[in-house]
C-alpha cells in the first residue's frame, strides 16, 4: 500500500479538524446556528483578507467568482484591461468578452510577469479603462505578480483593480486595504485547506461605488443584494453549508498560526522546493518572482512533461500538475500551498529524484533533499 499524497496547487491537503467539522450533521442554513458560524467567518474573512469590507460567500468556484466580480463592477461596451502571462490571467479577458466588454489584453510571455511600468504605458495608450483585472500568483507558470504596484497605477488612471487571489490568499502576502485593492477574489480549495465549491468576494469601498451603476445583467451574481442579507448572517439562496462549517475551522487554524507565519512558512517551503529542484540541474520556469504557491519546473531535454507527472502519480502515488496550454509537456508544478509541511516537500523532492534517476537522467540521490533540508535547518 502507498500513502496517497496532494501536491497539486488545487484542490490541496484539508486538515484532519477540518474534516471533522464538515463531517458533523448538517445543519440547516436558516437556523441559529448555522447563522452564529456565518458571523464567525465573515468576521474572521476580514481579517484573512486585511479589510474593513464585507467579503461575500457564494456557492461556486473561484471562477464564479470572478464572473461575479465582472457582472457586478460593468457596463455593457464599457472598456477594461486584462492582465495576462498565464492560463488564469487569460480567463479575466474570456470572461469579460463574453459579457460584451471592450477589452485591452495586457500580455506577457508565459513564465514573465507584467510590470507595472508596463501597465503605465498601457493605460496611457487606451485611455478609458474602467476596470483592470488581475492574477496575483499564476497558477500556471508558478509566477507572482506585483499587485501593490498595479493598483498604485490603476489609482492614477481612476480605474478600479480587480484581483485574482485564488491561489495567494493565505500563502503570499496581500493587503486589500493598505494596498487599495478595489476587490479580491478567492476560492476555498487553495491556501484555505478546504474542498473546492467556496467562492470569496470582497469589495472595497470604491468597488461597492461602482457596483451600483453596473448594468451587466446579474441575477444570482447580484451582490449588492447578498450583501444585504449576509449582514444578517444569511445567504440569498442555499449556501454550501458544510464548507461554511469546515471554513470556520480552517480561519480558526490560520489565525492562530498567525497570517505572518502563514506567508512565512509558505515563502520557506517554496525556497526549499527551489533549492532541491535547482540541486539536480533543473531549470525553473519562472522568470519572474516566483510564487509562494507553486514552483513550475521545466522538464529536463528529452523527457515529457506528462510523463513525470504520470511517473509521480503510478510509482509513488502522488498528484502533482503539468503544464497547461502551450506549456504542457514541458513544465511540471509540485504545490506548497495550503496544509503543508517541511516533510511534504521532502517526500516530493525524493520522489523527483527516483522518477528521474528511472527516466536516465544522472542524479545524485539526496542532492535534492540536502538542499532543501539546508534551507530548514537554517531557519529553525
Amino acid at each position: 500500500m502507498k500513502k496517497y499524497h496532494l501536491m497539486a496547487p488545487g484542490p490541496t491537503p484539508v486538515p484532519p479538524s477540518v474534516l471533522q467539522a464538515m463531517a458533523q450533521p448538517i445543519l440547516h442554513h436558516r437556523t441559529p446556528e448555522f447563522e452564529a458560524i456565518f458571523a464567525e467567518v465573515r468576521k474572521d474573512l476580514r481579517t484573512l483578507f486585511q479589510t474593513n469590507s464585507d467579503v461575500l460567500l457564494l456557492a461556486a468556484s473561484g471562477t464564479g467568482g470572478m464572473e461575479a466580480a465582472v457582472v457586478n463592477l460593468c457596463s455593457p461596451g464599457e472598456r477594461v484591461l486584462a492582465i495576462a502571462a498565464g492560463k488564469f490571467g487569460e480567463r479575466w479577458g474570456g470572461i469579460c468578452r463574453a459579457f460584451g466588454l471592450d477589452v485591452v489584453a495586457q500580455k506577457a510571455p508565459y513564465g514573465h510577469a507584467v510590470t507595472p511600468e508596463a501597465l503605465e504605458e498601457t493605460l496611457r495608450a487606451h485611455p478609458g479603462v474602467r476596470s483592470i483585472f488581475c492574477t496575483h500568483s499564476e497558477t500556471s507558470t508558478g509566477v507572482l505578480m506585483d499587485i501593490k504596484g498595479f493598483a498604485e497605477v490603476a489609482h492614477r488612471h481612476e480605474a478600479l483593480l480587480v484581483v485574482d487571489a485564488v491561489s495567494s490568499l493565505a500563502a503570499a502576502e496581500l493587503l486589500m486595504d493598505t494596498w487599495g485593492l478595489d476587490v479580491v477574489v478567492t476560492g476555498s480549495q487553495k491556501g484555505l485547506m478546504l474542498p473546492p465549491g467556496l467562492a470569496l468576494v470582497g469589495l472595497g469601498p470604491r468597488g461597492w461605488e461602482r457596483a451600483k451603476e453596473a448594468r451587466l445583467p446579474k441575477y444570482y451574481w447580484n451582490l449588492l443584494e447578498e450583501r444585504k442579507i449576509q449582514a444578517k448572517n444569511q445567504v440569498l439562496y442555499t449556501p454550501a453549508v458544510s464548507l461554511v462549517v469546515g471554513l470556520r475551522e480552517a480561519l480558526r487554524l490560520l489565525l492562530a498560526e498567525g497570517l505572518t507565519n502563514v506567508i512565512r512558512r509558505h515563502d520557506r517551503l517554496a525556497r526549499a522546493t527551489r533549492a532541491g529542484a535547482e540541486a539536480l540541474g533543473l531549470e525553473l520556469f519562472a522568470k519572474a518572482t516566483p510564487s509562494p504557491a507553486v514552483t513550475a519546473i521545466c522538464a529536463p531535454p528529452g523527457i515529457d512533461g506528462e510523463a513525470i507527472v504520470a511517473a509521480y502519480s503510478q510509482a509513488h502515488n502522488i498528484t502533482i500538475a503539468g503544464g497547461q496550454g502551450e506549456m504542457k509537456g514541458k513544465i511540471f508544478r509540485l504545490a506548497h500551498l495550503g496544509y503543508v509541511g517541511d516533510f511534504d516537500i521532502l517526500t516530493g523532492l525524493a520522489a523527483l529524484e527516483m522518477i528521474l534517476k528511472g527516466f536516465g537522467v544522472p542524479v545524485d540521490l539526496g542532492a535534492a533533499l540536502r538542499a532543501a533540508e539546508k534551507v530548514f535547518a537554517d531557519e529553525r
